[in-house]
């Protein structure tokens, strides 16, 4: 008995002894473990598995803000930014209630109740592991988005998952709940240039965040599980049905009602997508010279010195700068749509007569000289410096534009995929009409609408105010008016249009005798000034000249604000000279303003991201010419959309007439006072019409890319039928909207005026001009 006490007391100590040894390994394997896991965060607080932010890192963390182009009437046209970097912040206000319901009901139902990290969540993460979700809340992925980047593989994943748990406890502690969403969210790459909610709700839909409906919201929050896989523009499928994901865990929450979320999961998903990358969107052009006059605007203005004396400039791809530009976003949007309306039409007429041409899309020029434009295109093409930089040489760059690719090509009913050699396809390209617009307010100098060509994807070249081209009669306004001016001419007063003979080193004139032509053919009787040029007719316009001389015609257009070259010749009586779409409106306006002008600007004014301005414009302004002078000028060129080659301008329908399957006549039936002046050169190579209404002023250019490629006839190819209809959709489009105010009202006539303009009161007392015995 005693003996089997003492072996049973003595098993019962082996088994303490036991357990206690089991307790004490448990207790030092736990609390080793809890020191390990606490060294694990030191080390990754001190920075030991891989690079922490410092306290001014968490203070301001780093966003690229891209520079936002603002219109006159409040739109943002675009953005100036890095690629993958077009980033518009918004602040939490900005944020519809639902977006954040879903937000939260989506990605971290128990947000507002932890500190940075879930522990519930996490520990179901390491239960299934990981087969229920990774647990991350919204703060350790905004950890990752600003401090870390993608996810690591091996055995980096676990310790980049404890710096995110720090960061996003240091986060917790500088920033609220609030300011951690807004941050996430202006954080997050919601692909196709989409940086934060606010460009992409832009971008997806056409809105500001404020404005996205319930089932909007669920779309972009569905993609922040992954912005490719449930793309929207790409993968509609999947981004629906991860949308009804989103509302269905918005209702299992208790945001959504269950009727709610069945109506919304049953709505088709309807994207308004507005591209943003330098080649899409609205005003291209346009803002790739806002994008060149702001990175001038900024060598030239630094903001500043830093702490070493250094000078400090802004940065246009990440300062956040709001840009406000003079541009009207409806008269951008109406402009663009004239351009492409009249431009499908008349390139279908082009390609049409070009069927006959044996070296369509060139006329008149040699194969040599046909060879030399497409080499000169090779050698400035983007396929060949990019073959240069790889280190090709040159007969390899000229043996691959004769082999045939795959390849995307432009067309006015859409990019065509297609196979063909990139020499083929510079001829493809060649053959395309082009054209420029600008719209600007005499008064102010603000250009509200530039269209600056036919696709800036495919054709860079801005004909607004990259290029010259030849102007034609366009120019002879300022011959007329320089005569009106300095030789106190009224619009009444008559001009033989006989033959004259213009000799060399008259008036300082270099180059050649020179002896125009009219184009009607009639060199018989007089006219009065403004029927001269209602009817374009050349020989008055040099007799104007051979009275004045090139000199004083010269100082007027460079007052008017022509900064091109003009050469002292007298052909520039009839246009001769190339000069920009740009100057030619900043002439005309100045007629418009009573004789001053105020050259033309694009940018109003411009801020930093913390609303200070930085910039504001004050308009150049001078006196050219006095108001009578000026006055009498416009009332000639009222003589042009009356009577001469803009008389189409007041066309009713029942006028449409027919010429060779050509229509001559255009249903514009303006009624309202118009001064202009169409424009057509040599061989119709340039087609111009510039038009003026008391408010606003618009040019307009049409053209080949070369000299050679034109229509065969003046039928098609005078300025009258190839720019005038581009400036008529545009003002028909602008007078349909009664909010842009453009005026119908008669011009601004000067008291007192002493100039004669009614030329039919008595045709006995108008003067005549004697030189030939009339």
């Amino acid at each position: 008995m005693e003996s089997s006490f003492f072996k049973e007391r003595k098993q019962e100590k082996d088994v303490y002894g036991k357990t206690q040894k089991y307790v004490k390994y448990f207790w030092i394997t736990f609390i080793t473990g809890i020191l390990f896991v606490i060294f694990l965060f030191l080390l990754a607080g001190w920075g030991a598995l891989g690079k922490m932010p410092t306290f001014e890192d968490l203070e301001n963390p780093r966003n690229d803000l891209a520079a936002q182009i603002i219109s006159s009437d409040g739109v943002q046209l675009g953005t100036i930014f890095r690629p993958n970097e077009n980033r518009t912040p918004i602040v939490y206000e900005d944020l519809p209630s639902h977006l954040v319901d879903a937000l939260i009901a989506t990605e971290d139902v128990r947000f507002y109740e932890h500190s940075g990290v879930d522990a519930r969540g996490t520990l179901r993460a390491f239960a299934s592991l990981g087969s229920r979700g990774g647990a991350s809340t919204i703060t350790q992925q905004l950890a990752r988005l600003l401090f870390i980047g993608l996810r690591s593989k091996n055995f980096d994943k676990y310790t980049q998952k404890i710096r995110e748990w720090v960061i996003a406890a240091r986060l917790e502690r500088q920033y609220t709940k609030d300011e951690i969403i807004v941050m996430y969210l202006n954080k997050y790459d919601f692909a196709r240039q989409a940086i934060g909610i606010g460009s992409a709700s832009r971008i997806y839909f056409n809105k500001k965040p404020i404005d996205l409906n319930i089932e909007e919201a669920a779309v972009l929050i569905g993609m922040l599980k992954s912005a490719t896989l449930y793309n929207p523009r790409s993968r509609l499928e999947s981004a629906t049905a991860r949308r009804n994901t989103v509302l269905g865990q918005m209702a299992k929450y208790g945001y959504l009602t269950t009727q709610e979320k069945d109506s919304l999961q049953q709505l088709p998903l309807r994207l308004n997508y507005k591209a943003e990358g330098y080649n899409e969107g609205n005003a291209t052009y346009f803002r790739w010279q806002v994008k060149k006059w702001a990175e001038d605007w900024i060598k030239n203005n630094p903001k500043g010195k830093n702490e070493d004396g250094d000078l400090e400039f802004h940065d246009i791809y990440k300062d956040g700068l709001k840009i406000y530009v003079t541009v009207d976003s409806r008269m951008q949007k109406y402009a663009e749509e004239a351009v492409s309306e009249h431009m499908k039409n008349l390139q279908k007429e082009f390609d049409k007569q070009e069927n006959s041409n044996k070296t369509a899309p060139f006329r008149g020029i040699s194969d040599e000289q046909i060879e030399g434009i497409i080499n000169q295109a090779i050698k400035n093409s983007s396929r060949r410096k990019k073959m240069l930089d790889k280190g090709k040489s040159e007969k390899e760059i000229r043996d691959s534009f004769d082999k045939k690719t795959k390849m995307k090509v432009f067309s006015w009913n859409g990019v065509v995929d297609t196979i063909m050699t990139p020499r083929d396809s510079i001829r493809h390209h060649k053959k395309f009409l082009h054209t420029g617009l600008m719209s600007m307010v005499p008064q102010t100098g603000e250009i509200k609408a530039w269209v600056g060509g036919i696709d800036y994807k495919y054709f860079k070249y801005d004909h607004v105010n990259q290029g010259t081209r030849q102007v034609g009669s366009t120019f002879k306004p300022f011959v007329y008016a320089t005569a009106i001016d300095q030789l106190k001419y009224s619009p009444c007063y008559k001009i033989p249009r006989a033959k004259i003979t213009i000799p060399v080193g008259k008036h300082g004139v270099s180059g050649e005798d020179w002896t125009p032509t009219n184009t009607d053919g009639n060199y018989i009787g007089s006219l009065t000034l403004k029927d001269a040029l209602a009817a374009s007719v050349n020989t008055v316009s040099a007799r104007l000249m051979d009275r004045i001389g090139p000199e004083p015609v010269i100082n007027l257009a460079k007052k008017l604000g022509i900064q091109s070259d003009i050469d002292t010749v007298a052909s520039i009586a009839l246009g001769t000279e190339n000069l920009k779409l740009s100057e030619m409106v900043g002439a005309y306006s100045t007629f418009a303003n009573e004789g001053i002008h105020i050259k033309p600007f694009i940018i109003s004014h411009i801020r930093d991201k913390n609303g200070t301005l930085i910039y504001d414009n004050f308009p150049e302004r001078r006196d050219v010419i006095n108001e009578e002078s000026a006055y009498a000028t416009l009332n000639l060129m009222e003589g042009v959309t009356q009577t001469g080659s803009g008389k189409r301008l007041r066309t009713k329908v029942s006028d449409q007439y027919t010429y060779k399957n050509v229509v001559t006549g255009y249903p514009y039936e303006f009624t309202n006072p118009i001064a202009g002046k169409t424009g057509t050169t040599q061989n119709q190579s340039d087609g111009w019409f510039v038009g003026m209404v008391p408010n606003l002023c618009t040019g307009v250019w049409v053209g080949g890319d070369n000299r050679s490629i034109r229509f065969a006839s003046i039928t098609n190819g005078s300025g009258a039928t190839m720019a005038l209809p581009i400036w008529a959709l545009y003002m028909k489009k602008c007078y349909t909207d009664p909010t842009l105010n453009v005026s119908t009202s008669e011009f601004n006539k000067p008291e007192n005026l002493s100039i004669q303009l009614n030329c039919e009161v008595d045709e006995k007392s108008n003067e005549v001009d004697d030189e030939l015995g009339f």
